[in-house]
């Protein structure tokens, strides 16, 4: 692959979005929105030394909204073709037709619709066929198994490499889109004290992901790091029930702000269904806490000059010193509590939780001095309308800010109000997952229930 392989340019998809809202507005629609999009790429996963799959996939598809006054109707179709709009535009009108009136339905406000929006950078093409995605697997998985003969298994170290484009345009006159790609390395492992040890496995992996391939650290360090992660948690114990600090692992410190931007976000708000409702202009984080957010990262996963409803987005605090600043809300979210939306119809854009102090993980352990340090978490355990938080766990127990030995089968709970101001420390060592950026987050107080 090397360039994008695109089956349409971005003139034609918004060609194609054009005869969507016409042929829309000709069948008597007061409003339309649409969504055209493509996609293609690679994934290669190799296990074991062998080849385990090989997958092409490329997409497309349309998706059509349609306003009869304050009705709404939805319809979709991955066919191109002008009678497949045109049926799918009518599928949406019937629909719309027998809808109940909505009062909060109907595209954005004209007023926050972003005008002339500049192209973010993000396709960067991955010029790799499958033989070469195919080598790189191997090399990574063994680069696992090297570390050491107690790694006894793999689930399989895998490539992939995507690339996808998209036009959104409504009725207002909005039309827009740019392509993007986002490409992956991943491994995982399994580590043994010995081959007949079936009782004292343990798992582990370790996956990397960048717009651009020129970002992937050396491939031969997915799999050993893989592997060193799954070999450290041998001989885990269990704790018996206790209170202490606990230190999130970065790529689970990640957690906390997604937890927030769901508290936060208008659905749950207008539903009464979060902790933080009403808590807009009010401490809900340690005062030592800003996280912020910036659609115009450069490759960032979530960057992007226009939300889902063509609404400009922009950066801000989302907290500011333990104080909420904003919430996540769509056009139809803001309707529904008297407000504005933030441009956040799709999710939200590149947060980071800025780190408080200069501390790296192993200055971040001496932090935490003796208690527990979670690298793995399990199961859906937070109540966003108490705030109530409780999910098993795995990691290891901390003295003195070293790790003593790994632990298992232990379950950490606390509530979010009281985890959120009980923040003590926000480490340097920053990881990206997705839309998220997050170093190790201590936490002065959890409760752990184990044996």
């Amino acid at each position: 692959m090397s360039e994008a392989r695109f089956a349409f340019s971005q003139d034609e998809l918004r060609n194609l979005a054009g005869e969507v809202l016409s042929h829309a507005k000709a069948m008597g629609a007061s409003d339309a929105e649409v969504d055209v999009s493509e996609g293609y790429g690679l994934s290669v996963t190799a296990r074991k030394g062998e080849v385990e799959n090989i997958e092409h996939n490329r997409d497309k598809g349309v998706s059509v909204s349609i306003y009869m006054g304050q009705r709404k109707g939805y319809a979709s179709s991955s066919d191109f073709s002008l009678s497949a709009l045109k049926a799918t535009v009518e599928a949406a009108l019937n629909i719309a037709r027998f809808t109940a009136e909505d009062d909060c339905a109907g595209l954005a406000d004209p007023a926050l619709i972003a005008k002339n929006p500049v192209t973010p950078d993000l396709l960067f093409p991955w010029t790799i066929d499958v033989p070469a995605a195919i080598d790189l697997a191997k090399e990574i998985e063994a680069a696992a198994f090297k570390v050491s003969p107690k790694i006894t298994n793999s689930e399989g170290a895998s490539v992939s490499a995507q690339h996808s484009q998209f036009v959104y345009g409504n009725s207002s006159g909005f039309i827009g889109g740019y392509p993007t790609s986002r490409h992956y390395l991943s491994c995982s492992v399994i580590a043994a004290r010995s081959a007949r040890d079936k009782d004292g496995m343990q798992r582990d992996d370790w996956y990397a992901s960048a717009r651009d391939p020129k970002d992937f650290p050396e491939a031969a360090r997915i799999g050993d790091y893989a592997a060193r992660r799954a070999l450290s948690r041998l001989s885990s114990r269990k704790l018996s029930t206790r209170q202490c600090p606990v230190l999130f692992e970065a790529p689970l410190a990640i957690g906390l702000t997604g937890a927030l931007v769901s508290a936060a976000s208008g659905g749950n708000l207008y539903r009464k269904t979060t902790f933080l409702l009403d808590t807009l202009g009010k401490e809900i984080m340690a005062p030592n806490i800003t996280i912020t957010e910036d659609p115009n990262v450069y490759k960032g996963f979530a960057t992007g000059p226009f939300d889902d409803e063509g609404v400009a987005t922009r950066a801000r605090d989302v907290v500011k010193n333990g104080v909420l600043q904003g919430y996540f809300l769509s056009s139809y979210s803001a309707r529904k509590l008297g407000m504005q939306s933030t441009g956040n119809a799709g999710g939200c854009h590149n947060m980071l939780m800025k780190p408080t102090v200069a501390d790296d993980f192993a200055a971040m352990l001496k932090r935490l001095g003796t208690g527990l340090l979670v690298t793995e978490l399990m199961g859906q355990g937070v109540n966003y309308v108490t705030g109530d938080y409780s999910r098993g766990a795995a990691g290891y127990w901390v003295e003195k800010g070293v790790i003593a030995y790994p632990v298992q089968e232990i379950t950490i709970a606390g509530n979010m109000k009281d985890m959120f101001k009980g923040i003590v420390a926000v480490g340097s060592d920053m990881i990206t997952r997705g839309s998220m950026t997050s170093g190790s987050v201590l936490i002065d107080r959890m409760t752990i229930a184990g044996a």
